[in-house]
């Protein structure tokens, strides 16, 4: 793990307020559409539908902010995918505006069977892309053995 991916993106009139600052929710939108062109370009996979019967669903996410970015700014969104477990991928992001770090961090992401609506192992071929893009193992000296994710 470690590897990191770098997306460009632009703010937009939406992601802003009135004072053409990025509004706290718009750094989703941001981490969201890395993430889906991480699943797309990278691993050739649809998002956030896996398959026919199994989606992922957010079920965690954090983020920190350092410096506003405002409308019409580039922006280099660094992500990082982290196999979780078999249910569960978390991407990291950092954020960057010009070189400066505007805003930090994740949102954790698990399979889940759309019919059921429960938490289930992610489809094997999905497992394995994840896996080779990733270097992840799941051995138990990895994984992390209290994680809400893995109990969703």
């Amino acid at each position: 793990m470690g590897k990191k991916i770098v997306f460009t993106d632009r703010v937009r009139i939406y992601d802003t307020d009135a004072q053409g600052i990025v509004h706290y929710a718009g750094y989703y939108r941001f981490f969201t559409d890395a993430a889906e062109g991480f699943m797309r370009d990278t691993l050739g996979l649809s998002y956030p539908l896996l398959d026919e019967r199994t989606w992922f669903v957010v079920v965690e996410s954090e983020a920190k902010y350092f410096k506003s970015a405002k409308l019409g700014e580039e922006l280099s969104v660094l992500l990082e995918p982290k196999l979780v477990s078999d249910k569960a991928l978390r991407f990291d992001f950092e954020i960057l505006v010009n070189g400066s770090k505007s805003c930090v961090g994740h949102i954790t992401q698990v399979s889940i069977d759309k019919e059921l609506w429960h938490a289930v192992p992610m489809p094997p071929s999905v497992l394995e892309k994840i896996r080779n893009s990733t270097g992840a193992s799941l051995s138990s000296s990895k994984r992390n053995k209290r994680n809400d994710a893995d109990n969703a």
